[in-house]
């Protein structure tokens, strides 16, 4: 009896382990957006103990990072030398000091020889990058420093022309060696780095820098439209700091809010946390906003309805394919608009509640097929839907994980391209010519299982042979697809497939040559 009971609390054990969350995407404060290189001693303590104070840490705030201008150079013997002036009581100290308030402190390096605010000409910054220096740089920070977290640039990076994928993957290797468990690694490119990237870092940023504007809210939010397939196991996109706080309106601030917390980006504060508005306060410690952000799952969140400027984002939340998901509609435009939000694109089936996120409250029940929603201009609403699931099918190429994508060099792989044409306003194209330049939609979910119809909807311009490919089994291989137009004449062809039971991988390629554009997939049943 003992014995089985034993076999009882291991089981409950294991199936605790296997539920459990992957690291949440990071929570914090960065000293750049608001004081960039005016930051010292007590500037960061100001920050961290306002992080207390106002809750924040509560919240699940935890990070303090002091971001670039805080050296005085390298010494001839090649270690790095702290402007004292600046943090008199030595980096050490200040750590202790943050570690002491509940919280966790994060550094700044550059992946080459020179920072960014150093524009490559002042002295503090040259040479104190981590280039030829990885394994005592990250001694110092993370053993000798004790810091939790790294951002690493790229500014020097560039100025030496060093291989993105090699140089990174050198200082992960670093960090990993340095012997502190659990160091959260940022990598800071401006632009998403390719595949590869999940291997190596926490998260990393997948856009320019941000400013304290909507243009830029805007600019950043349609940037990372269909990269949501690229965030998930733990590893995530990265939109940049939060500008809350500082000069955006409340419509704007709850946009950028709301779409950061849906796609799992990293929350780093970037306002002077002493003098916080209050309304921006309450609005980043936004108890349900921030459930969304850190839900275990970590998943992105695509579009799954477009009217125009006006995107209806959902992901699950909890369980994949479970009751409960998040769902943020977002107005781009500069007027207000009102949508009919479609259940069924929302993976819904029959009645729903809907409970709106900004007032806590439940609004509506939904007996049809949509539910009303006005959205002013720059703004948001953000919401839990939960009801029954249906199974889906639809699925847009713009939100499927495509391998060789990449935006640093110039070479044309798959990529997402905008036309008004095409379902849900964009398409995936330059699929083929190589074997990895593959396009693959990894969450093709069947309730019972059994064979399927599946649709392709593609343009051509010229005939184009495409293989599909279900499982790492089933293959078959289309020839001959031609619309006589890239672009302005869609097409779908059909194809007999078998879906096992839950989640299916349909593979898209073409590895000798370039295959059609491809719009969306649908699946169907089949009677026959």
């Amino acid at each position: 009896m003992r014995n089985k009971k034993l076999f009882f609390l291991f089981a409950l054990c294991l199936i605790g382990l296997s539920m459990r969350a992957t690291n949440p995407p990071t929570m914090g404060w960065s000293s750049w957006n608001t004081f960039a290189l005016n930051i010292n001693e007590d500037v960061i303590k100001s920050q961290a103990d306002a992080m207390v104070a106002t809750g924040l840490d509560k919240a699940g705030y935890k990070f303090i990072n002091i971001d670039d201008g805080y050296w005085d150079g390298r010494a001839e013997d090649g270690h790095l030398r702290l402007n004292t002036k600046l943090f008199p009581s030595g980096m050490r100290s200040l750590v202790d000091y943050i570690h002491s308030k509940g919280l966790k402190a994060g550094i700044y390096s550059d992946a080459g020889d020179n920072t960014c605010g150093s524009e490559g000409k002042h002295a503090w910054g040259l040479g104190v990058g981590l280039a030829g220096h990885e394994e005592e740089d990250c001694h110092l920070y993370f053993i000798d420093w004790d810091f939790d977290f790294i951002k690493v640039d790229y500014c020097g990076g560039n100025h030496m022309g060093l291989d993105e994928r090699e140089q990174y993957t050198k200082i992960s290797n670093a960090i990993k060696n340095c012997g502190k468990p659990g160091v959260v690694f940022n990598v800071c490119r401006w632009a998403y780095p390719g595949t590869w990237i999940s291997d190596i870092a926490d998260s990393w940023r997948t856009t320019g820098d941000i400013r304290s504007s909507w243009s830029s809210i805007k600019r950043l939010i349609e940037e990372n439209l269909y990269l949501q397939a690229f965030t998930g196991n733990g590893h995530y996109n990265d939109v940049d700091m939060l500008e809350i706080g500082r000069t955006l309106s409340k419509n704007e601030e709850n946009t950028h809010m709301a779409y950061w917390c849906i796609t799992s980006s990293p929350l780093l504060i970037g306002c002077d946390l002493t003098t916080i508005p209050e309304s921006s306060l309450n609005l980043l410690k936004n108890a349900d906003l921030l459930a969304m952000n850190q839900d275990r799952l970590g998943l992105g969140a695509p579009v799954v309805q477009r009217e125009g400027d006006v995107y209806v984002f959902a992901k699950d939340m909890k369980k994949l394919q479970g009751p409960q998901r998040a769902v943020v509609v977002s107005n781009l435009a500069d007027d207000r608009h009102r949508i009919a939000v479609d259940i069924s694109a929302l993976g819904f089936t029959g009645k729903v509640k809907v409970y709106d996120c900004f007032t806590h409250q439940v609004v509506e029940t939904a007996a049809e097929s949509f539910f009303n929603v006005s959205v002013p201009a720059h703004g948001s609403a953000a919401f839990f839907v939960t009801g029954k699931r249906a199974e889906r099918t639809s699925y847009e190429a713009e939100e499927a994980w495509l391998k060789s994508y990449q935006e640093l060099k110039n070479e044309q792989t798959t990529n997402h391209q905008r036309h008004a044409t095409a379902s849900q306003g964009a398409f995936v194209g330059y699929l083929g010519m190589t074997p990895d330049n593959i396009l693959e939609w990894r969450n093709v979910y069947s309730q019972k299982g059994g064979e399927y119809i599946l649709s392709l909807r593609y343009a051509s311009g010229e005939p184009r042979s495409l293989t599909v490919e279900v499982n790492d089994g089933q293959r078959q291989t289309l020839r001959g697809l031609n619309t006589r137009s890239y672009t302005d004449r869609w097409q779908t062809v059909d194809l007999r497939v078998v879906l096992k039971k839950g989640f299916n991988t349909v593979r898209l390629s073409n590895p000798d040559s370039w295959a059609p554009n491809i719009d969306c997939m649908t699946i169907r049943k089949s009677t026959n």
